[in-house]
């Protein structure tokens, strides 16, 4: 059984920095993309950043230059670096995983991915 579980949200300053983890179990995650996805209250769910097996990274436009998406196979973790963080920021950060190894085609949609963390909250103060 594929789980994710999402780690190292918090409140932080506008300027900040903080670290997201998101630790997978149930199968090796070296052979799948990843993504991370976060949502706003009364907003849906946007993409944010993907990997592929590849190592190629995407990023949304909101995020790029800031954000930083990364992977320790050997520990089966996806990281998500934030600096720079701003209020619009705010949001519950979710990763992802697709229910097929191999390359992904649009590693921004919700409907790639079928596998899904609880969440990690994000608060950032001006």
């Amino acid at each position: 059984q594929v789980q994710l579980v999402e780690s190292g949200g918090g409140l932080v300053q506008a300027g900040g920095s903080l670290r997201l983890s998101c630790a997978g179990s149930g199968r090796t995650f070296s052979n799948y993309a990843m993504g991370w996805f976060r949502q706003a209250p009364g907003k849906e769910r946007e993409f944010v950043a993907a990997i592929r097996t590849s190592d190629s990274l995407l990023y949304a436009d909101s995020v790029k230059g800031r954000f930083t998406i990364s992977r320790d196979n050997a520990k089966n973790t996806v990281y998500l670096q934030m600096n720079r963080l701003e209020r619009e920021d705010t949001a519950v950060y979710y990763c992802a995983a697709p229910r097929n190894s191999g390359f992904l085609l649009n590693p921004g949609r919700l409907s790639e991915y079928a596998y899904w963390g609880q969440g990690t909250q994000v608060t950032v103060s001006s």
